[in-house]
């Protein structure tokens, strides 16, 4: 007699993805450090901001510079009279506010993804604003597109608002310029249109002297124009690779041939575009599963509005 043994039924497995976390790795932050680079940009730009405020006062153009060695730092006259250190702060606690703003605003979303960055890293030098910027450092893979669009696009964002909000108080406090300045600016569409809706065209934007909180917005402008170039490392560079991953590669290069061309307007752009190129072709790699959200493709076209108002194409230069 034999045993009939019923065939084994034969079961289907379907492996679902399985996301890797990464440990961060360990790491101390230097808050010496940051607070130590924080209080030599307040003083830095300070003393700008002094001398911004004593030009304005007296209707100089903003941009003399006065007996002082080093261009804007007057640190003769203050020596003599401390008491007019106090004249920086208007400049220095608004450009200080935007380019905090916009760091933070990277930092707190590295934050909630569990991403690994540092806290920002100011720049005291003696420029023509009193720093070369802030930044901080991302030191951990970003696991998502989410991740990284989220990243880099919540620090244009916050930097823009609050240049905004500047811009919206210092600009009435501007007035007409008597002296024609060594430096010509050029204005954002930002400026123009705040310009426009509190005077028309009864005072044109080229012949007003500018409040020092009024320039701090304008390099709060700048700022963000530039983080959001579609190119390279920076913050457009990372919104363009969210969208677009295959692209990012071609447009960092179309970005830099619009702006070679723009040399013509100011030689500045060169520098820029150099430094997009040095900044790399290359994105780091970010997995394309799964998918950006359609919000976020929104999103990507207030970055680009964003870009077109604070977009400056005529680059300050001596007259």
């Amino acid at each position: 007699m034999s045993e009939i043994i019923p065939p084994v039924p034969r079961i289907e497995t379907e492996l679902a993805p399985v996301e890797v976390f990464l440990a961060r790795p360990a790491h101390r932050h230097r808050y010496w450090l940051h607070l130590l680079l924080l209080l030599l940009t307040f003083g830095t730009t300070m003393l700008v901001g002094t001398r911004l405020e004593l030009n304005f006062l007296q209707g100089k153009p903003i941009f003399s510079f006065g007996e002082d060695l080093i261009p804007l730092f007057p640190i003769h006259t203050v020596w003599h009279e401390p008491r007019l250190i106090l004249l920086g702060l208007p400049f220095s606690l608004s450009l200080m506010a935007i380019l905090l703003s916009h760091e933070m605003g990277h930092y707190v979303y590295c934050l909630r993804y569990g991403i690994y960055a540092t806290l920002p890293y100011f720049i005291p030098a003696p420029t023509l604003i009193g720093t070369m910027g802030a930044f901080i450092r991302i030191k951990s893979p970003i696991r998502n597109r989410t991740a990284l669009f989220d990243v880099g696009i919540a620090g244009p964002i916050a930097g823009f608002l609050v240049a905004t909000i500047v811009l919206l108080f210092s600009l009435p406090m501007s007035r007409v310029s008597l002296f024609e300045g060594d430096i010509v600016f050029g204005y954002p569409l930002m400026f123009h249109l705040f310009h426009w809706f509190l005077w028309g065209n009864a005072m044109p934007l080229d012949h007003m002297l500018l409040h020092p909180m009024a320039i701090a917005a304008w390099v709060g402008m700048f700022a963000t124009a530039l983080n959001l170039l579609p190119g390279g490392q920076l913050d457009g560079g990372h919104i363009v690779y969210a969208v677009f991953p295959r692209a990012h590669r071609y447009i960092t290069v179309l970005t830099i041939g619009i702006l070679i061309p723009m040399a013509w307007l100011s030689p500045s752009w060169i520098l820029w575009a150099g430094l997009i190129a040095i900044s790399g072709f290359r994105h780091p790699p970010v997995p394309a599963w799964p998918d950006l959200p359609p919000n976020r493709r929104l999103l990507a076209c207030v970055a680009l509005l964003m870009l077109l108002l604070t977009f400056i194409p005529n680059l300050p230069r001596v007259r």
